[in-house]
Parts: C-alpha cells; structure tokens; sequence
C-alpha cells in the first residue's frame, strides 16, 4: 500500500488507484473481494501505509448491445430535432444493462426509427435521467448533442421539474414536507439502496393530495435524483409507497389492491427547451393498474 494512502478509507483508496468509482470499490470490499495484510477488509476501515493489499479484481464486462425491439405500450408524447419524450409503461428499463433481458426505451425508439444523441456510453445514448423498470411514465430522451449537453446541465443544477405521485402506506407526519438524508447503496443486499451516513445528497420535497383510510396520495418533487430515491426516502419514514415489497410495503394490501409493483407514476416533467430556451412541459395519465388501486381505496374510505 503506498504510504500516501494512509488513513484512507479502502473504498476511496481502491477508487484512486485502480481507477474505479467509488461505488464499484465499495461493491468489490462488500463482496469479500479485499483483503489488507490477509484479513478481508470493509469499505469503510482505514488503510495503513506499507501494509499488504490484495483486491481480486472483477471481470471484464461483456458488451451491452441495444437491441430494436418495439415496446408495447410506450406512447411519444413530444418529439422534436432535440428531444423525444416517451410515457414509459411499467416493466420497461431505460436502457440495456447486464442481466437484463426485457424491453428498453432505448431499443423501442430504435425500432421506431427514432435517431438519438451518440453521447454517453455506448448502451445509455442519449439517455439524461432514468426511471426504474418498476416505475411508470414520463422520461425524456436526447436526440442531438446539443439536447444532451444542455439536458444534463440542466439536471446537474436541478432546475428540471421531475414531479412524481406516489401513494404511500399511512400518513406522513407532517403532511406536507422536506426528506433530506443521504442515500447510498444497502449495506447488505446489493439489489437496494439505503439512507447512509455515507451515501449521496439526497433531498425530496412532498404535499399530501388526498388522504385515505389506510394510505396517502403524495406529489413529490424530486431536488436530486438518486436510485430508487422516493421509495428509499418515504420507507425511511416508515411509509413505503404501496405494493413496494423490496421496500418494506404490506403485501397483503398490495394484493388487495391488485398491485404488483410500487405505486409510483413521473406524471409532469418540465425543462428549458436545449434550442428554443421555452419552458416544455408534459403530464401523464394514471396506467391502468394504479387507477384501479386508487378506486378501489377511494371506495373502502367512504
């Protein structure tokens, strides 16, 4: 170890000399692939200058190809030279990614014939901000360099408009509010996200929209845009949003309500247009299945 790591933390000092992110140092220490003088070592120990590390290191990643494959369900709801914004259906990733073998927004609008930006790496083009597969709608989609560039500018100082509605288990106290807690990957499933002491500036600003016997309809206005950001937040203030079992939600309300996936929809996204410099925004209706869910509490309310 070279004597000017000393008193480093292992995921930082992996990071600065193997050239990895942060995250994938981190990764590799939670997984039991670094040892230092031959006693493995967690991410957040202290490394001493001269002692013995050893990191095995992960395999090379296999290409992500795009493939053109036509999404059902996937409406356009705004195409121009610079952008094309999709109502993502659920079940639908943004892009491709290892270990993921469904539909992509990415491979739909190439079926469609659309031509996106070339930045970004090779199975993300394009692409300025995500939605999970198990969230449904409104997601924009750079279609020239110029669209990117400003895209991404725009989400780096957070002056886009990401309006989510999420309905939650019980009734957030206080009823309208302000989440700010850091969020990083889950200390021991590597499928979730977590508040940590560590992780990413995170902040979520919420107003209650209408209350139910047994749930909340929240807006929720996205300040950063972290992984699984709403769901990590509203079940560390011990309100999942419905029907989110990898979040702590109730399955047995979940079922009532026909619900096989968090109940969570990007319903306006409103951003300066990269030509025109005009205020764009766009809404989304409810799909099917959280309709259904919100009639059915609606009902048992009355």
């Amino acid at each position: 170890m070279p004597e000017g790591l000393e008193g480093e933390r292992v995921d930082a000092a992996i990071a600065r000399m193997f050239g990895f992110s942060r995250t994938k140092a981190a990764e590799l220490a939670a997984s039991g692939k670094v040892s230092i003088d031959g006693a493995a070592a967690g991410k957040s120990e202290r490394v001493r200058g001269g002692a013995w590390l050893e990191v095995e290191m992960p395999a090379p990643a296999v290409p992500v190809r795009i493939v053109a494959e036509p999404v059902e369900g996937m409406e356009i709801v705004h195409d121009d030279e610079d952008v094309v914004v999709v109502d993502k259906p659920v079940g639908v990733a943004a892009h491709p990614s290892p270990g993921w073998n469904g539909p992509t927004v990415i491979g739909g609008l190439a079926a469609a014939g659309y031509r996106i930006s070339t930045s970004g790496a090779a199975e993300r083009q394009g692409i300025v901000h995500r939605l999970d597969v198990g969230t449904s709608g409104l997601m924009a989609v750079a279609k020239s360099e110029r669209a990117y560039s400003a895209l991404k500018q725009q989400f780096r100082e957070r002056t886009v408009d990401k309006r989510y509605h999420a309905l939650v288990q019980g009734h957030p106290d206080p009823l309208s509010g302000t989440i700010d807690a850091p969020i990083g990957r889950h200390p021991t499933h590597d499928y979730k996200w977590a508040v940590t002491a560590d992780g990413k500036p995170s902040v979520t600003h919420y107003d209650l929209m209408e209350a139910f016997r047994s749930a909340s309809l929240l807006d929720v206005k996205l300040e950063t845009g972290r992984t699984h950001q709403i769901r990590v937040h509203m079940a560390a203030h011990r309100h999942p949003c419905v029907g989110d079992l990898t979040y702590g939600a109730d399955p047995t309300m979940a079922k009532r309500l026909g619900l096989t996936r968090q109940w969570l929809h990007a319903v306006r996204l409103g951003f300066e247009h990269p030509s025109t410099g005009e205020w764009t925004e766009l809404a989304s209706a409810y799909p099917a299945d959280l309709q259904h869910a919100l009639d059915t509490l609606r009902a048992e309310s009355q």
